[in-house]
């Protein structure tokens, strides 16, 4: 998923013709409106890293995610989410590297957080509850964590200690292995841990506790050097005698304790995962003899090439233990289980029935869906042994027979969500442009998209969604695929067909999208994921041929005009101009100049009904409007910092859409809504509901004033209404 950029370019010059300032306006303060906000329901679709049932209270389980936060299960049976109180400052934190219970208090949870140990990434944080996660302490860390980097998948890297609450460990990446004494109010480097960490490498990938020791896995080995320690006393570490060694067992990725049997089962692969496995295994050892067994399901080889992952244990079954393989794309994953300790093991795939009725997304285009991917994670509820959870790539499944398996997300959207747009008439109030999802057409926000992923053809990523404005039947969108990159629908997106051909640059570069008012002109523009910009293209016969526009700023996004068929606008970012075409696209000419530049994440933004009325996003440069189809532009005094905005029904009495934005008239980044032009502004989310970073997309509804319709960067759609 791709990282947002938090780097803001200012520009020091303006063409004072084209660029004018508002005096600051008075914030209308009395009665701002109160506003209930829920998930649009798709189902999950990111990656499930972790699965935890609490060993004590029945029907408690969490579960964390790389880039969604952390959930809770309980009696209410749907996943409750934890940290959508993270703000905009704390979006590093939406991704949960490791997660802890402790078994003699069961209220208390504590997470790891933190998604990236780039540069550009803030230090990670532990978060601490003693209410199940309905409200929390914080510490901050002095290091970073990577839950959404290589090795997400291993774990728990939190443990509360066996024989003290109040004593924590965490493995971290790059800096060794953490303690606390306080209960996590803070940590120190445990300068005994005999392993030393690399600025590049996975450190501690696991911790577990067996007895009163506490075990922790080495991801750096060689193959050759111990990559299994333990500690009995809390103080001195030693390596775990007779430990398996090799390619196979190069990587420990989880561990699970069978108690009863006082035996340890490790999981093993030559990379952490969850890509670039070829090679696993599976051993256990006695921690009363310390004797090591061999007990690997199925050996990898050949072209049907994988590592093992997830591994848990019945607890009051001694013997039963399930494991997945992972990367394991020739003949897909499966769970392993076996009842006598390992010596035979059965693959739970094989006699699968999966329904996926709730989620029909995960078809992903065809008739019958796959056992899942990435499956890193697996939980054996201790007071049912056939009620088995497993975390994929895009979904938890979950069974309670062992055979029937359907997805066990209700609750939890992880979606990290690209484009919007809420159609003036139809079905659907919704349609969405996805990251690994494509596109989406939501006939009711309450259950999963019926017709699943927008098919004929199918996309990963959505990189383009458009709707003409005078002809709402007919939708385009562009994105990644196989077997094509541009579609169309004639029926306002419920179905589609590949455009009759696309440019060469399409297949390695689809960029964003644009449809003339009338539907007569597309304009798509193409960058590659690298990053490099390439001419735009336009079509005047509905994809059938296509042009090059020379004079189209490479890379930037085309925006029709909702009122004229024959105007296009695209916002050069590197130069800070207004480009404006006139002729239907063919060529555009520059504009307002002087503008802020620097940051290819400005969004230019054109209101509904109205011909040259444009709106320009700069972040911390603020907004900007102008009302002659960009010859000049004035900047909203009241409006300190702009990443994203939509417009949506007009208040009663209003002549112009309310505008919502994605802002900050302070400090605080927040959801924004203007009945009166941008005058003035209201916050319309409170600080409960702000789900990190959200200046991808925003639009209101234009059929029900006051709805708007939030992206968010792993927590799915959210959507707002007055109360």
């Amino acid at each position: 998923m791709p990282t947002p950029t938090r780097r803001t370019v200012l520009t020091g010059t303006a063409a004072a013709a084209a660029l004018l300032t508002l005096p600051t306006r008075a914030i209308a303060a009395p009665a701002p409106p109160t506003y209930h906000w829920r998930t649009a329901v798709i189902g999950g679709t990111g990656f499930v890293t972790g699965i935890l049932f609490h060993p004590t209270v029945p029907t408690l389980a969490y579960a964390r995610t790389d880039v969604g936060g952390a959930y809770r299960w309980d009696t209410t049976a749907r996943w409750t989410p934890l940290t959508d109180h993270l703000g905009w400052d704390d979006w590093n934190l939406l991704g949960v590297a490791a997660m802890a219970v402790d078994p003699a208090h069961p209220d208390r949870l504590h997470l790891a957080l933190g998604a990236y140990t780039q540069p550009w990434a803030g230090n990670g944080a532990v978060l601490r509850s003693e209410d199940r996660g309905a409200t929390w302490h914080r510490t901050d860390l002095p290091v970073k964590l990577g839950a959404n980097e290589d090795g997400r998948g291993t774990g728990e890297r939190l443990l509360v200690d066996p024989r003290d609450s109040d004593t924590l460990w965490l493995g971290t990446r790059h800096d060794g292995l953490l303690k606390s004494a306080d209960g996590g109010s803070t940590w120190a480097k445990d300068e005994g841990f005999p392993a030393t960490p690399t600025a590049s490498g996975q450190g501690v990938t696991l911790l577990l506790a067996v007895d009163r020791a506490v075990y922790a896995g080495w991801g750096d080995a060689d193959g050759t050097t111990p990559n299994l320690f333990r500690t009995t006393d809390g103080t001195t570490w030693e390596p775990v005698p007779g430990q398996p060694t090799g390619t196979a067992a190069k990587v420990p990725i989880r561990a699970a304790y069978d108690r009863h049997a006082r035996e340890l089962y490790v999981t093993y692969a030559d990379a952490p995962g969850p890509n670039g496995q070829s090679a696993g295994s599976v051993h256990k050892l006695d921690t009363a003899s310390g004797a090591w067994t061999d007990v690997t399901p199925a050996v990898p080889g050949g072209a049907d090439t994988f590592g093992y992952g997830g591994v848990a244990v019945a607890a009051d079954r001694p013997g039963t233990v399930v494991v997945s393989t992972n990367n394991r794309w020739s003949a897909v994953d499966t769970l392993y289980r076996t009842t006598d300790g390992g010596r035979s093991w059965v693959s739970l795939k094989d006699t699968a029935v999966l329904d996926v009725s709730a989620t029909p997304y995960l078809k992903w285009g065809e008739e019958q869906p796959k056992f899942g991917w990435w499956i890193q994670s697996v939980a054996v509820d201790p007071c049912d042994p056939a009620h088995v959870l497993y975390g994929t790539g895009a979904t938890l499944y979950g069974t309670r027979d062992l055979r029937h398996w359907a997805p066990y997300i209700r609750g939890l959207e992880e979606t990290s969500v690209r484009q919007l747009i809420s159609p003036p008439t139809g079905a659907a109030h919704l349609i969405s442009g996805n990251g690994d999802i494509g596109v989406l057409y939501h006939e009711r926000l309450t259950t999963s998209p019926a017709r699943g992923m927008a098919t004929d053809p199918v996309f990963g990523t959505a990189t383009g969604l458009a709707q003409a404005a005078a002809k709402p039947s007919y939708v385009v969108r562009t994105g990644w695929g196989d077997h094509g990159n541009g579609a169309f629908s004639a029926d306002g997106g419920q179905t589609w067909a590949p455009f009759p051909s696309q440019p060469s640059l399409a297949k390695d570069a689809p960029g964003p999208i644009a449809v003339s008012a009338d539907a007569g002109v597309l304009l798509w523009t193409f960058i590659h994921w690298d990053g490099t910009r390439y001419p735009a293209h336009r079509s005047a016969d509905g994809g059938a041929t296509w042009a090059e526009v020379s004079s189209f700023p490479k890379g930037a996004t085309p925006v029709a005009d909702p009122a004229d068929p024959t105007r296009f606008y695209a916002y050069d970012t590197d130069t800070g101009t207004l480009y404006a075409s006139t002729d239907g696209g063919r060529t555009f000419a520059a504009r307002a100049s002087g503008l802020p530049s620097g940051d290819s994440q400005f969004q230019l933004a054109v209101a509904p009904g109205r011909s040259g009325d444009l709106w320009l996003n700069t972040k911390g440069n603020g907004l900007f409007r102008s009302t002659d189809g960009g010859v000049s532009f004035v900047r909203n005094g009241s409006v300190r910092a702009a990443y994203t905005l939509g417009f949506g029904k007009a208040a009663p009495g209003a002549a112009y859409p309310s505008i919502y934005l994605v802002g900050a008239l302070d400090t605080v980044t927040a959801v924004l809504r203007s009945d009166d032009q941008g005058r003035t502004w209201t916050r319309i989310n409170d600080n409960a509901h702000r789900w990190g970073w959200t200046g991808q997309a925003v639009t209101g509804d234009p059929r029900i004033h006051g709805r708007v319709y939030l992206a968010t960067n792993g927590r799915g759609i959210q959507y707002g209404e007055p109360v």
